[in-house]
């Protein structure tokens, strides 16, 4: 049975382009396997706090943790423990001033987290990161009001929505990337259409060949970190 975390980070609860994606899948996904395990954290409705002084010297504590440091670390554990049962990771989520939602990084920063989800080692030499999990797929489903943030675009180095998620979540345990993005939202014209078609095109495709791979049918074929 595939566990799966879906993690919704848009503020719009109603009208979200990212949800639907998302819906869209998990629905192709079931349909495959309908016993798969899912759940759901949806930051954009329900924000996790910001770390803080106090949570950062409770992730670096040499000795038993107080009770104090116990509830600082809280929230972070219980978004860990959802991610380590997790196999594969659902993320939703617009791009919001050329990046993360500021609600997503706040889960980022939770759960990437020294001695949960990776180690420091400074005999490492210049590289003493190095993540604790391992095997997990990440589906991206991102919508952007502009467009042309691919190499060569018009906008080309101002999305940092992507290229953030996949630098962060090899730190969360992904060594599989599978994207699929909506562009011209806020043009709302035929490219936007056909972007958005093309996409709703790609979901279930992608959502069936995975989910076929999980129970054993195929080979996956997402992309590599």
């Amino acid at each position: 049975m595939t566990r799966i975390l879906r993690i919704d980070a848009s503020a719009r609860t109603t009208s979200s382009v990212t949800r639907r994606m998302a819906n869209e899948f998990l629905g192709a996904w079931l349909s495959i396997e309908p016993c798969a395990s899912i759940m759901h954290r949806d930051v954009g409705a329900e924000p996790p706090p910001i770390i803080s002084a106090d949570w950062i010297a409770a992730c670096f504590a040499k000795e038993k943790l107080t009770t104090q440091q116990r509830v600082a670390l809280a929230v972070s554990d219980q978004l860990i423990d959802e991610l380590e049962r997790a196999d594969v990771l659902v993320m939703a989520t617009p791009m919001y001033n050329y990046g993360m939602p500021a609600a997503l990084k706040a889960w980022f920063d939770q759960v990437v987290r020294v001695n949960r989800t990776f180690s420091f080692d400074l005999a490492r030499g210049d590289r003493p990161l190095e993540p604790i999990l391992h095997g997990k797929t990440l589906v991206l489903l991102t919508s952007w009001g502009e467009f042309g943030f691919e190499f060569g675009g018009i906008n080309e180095g101002s999305g940092h929505l992507v290229p953030h998620i996949r630098t962060a979540s090899k730190y969360l345990g992904v060594e599989f990337i599978e994207h699929i993005g909506v562009q011209f939202q806020e043009f709302a014209d035929h490219r936007y259409d056909a972007s958005l078609a093309a996409a709703f095109d790609a979901i279930p495709k992608t959502a069936e060949r995975l989910a076929r791979s999980c129970v054993g049918e195929v080979d996956t074929s997402a992309s590599l970190l």
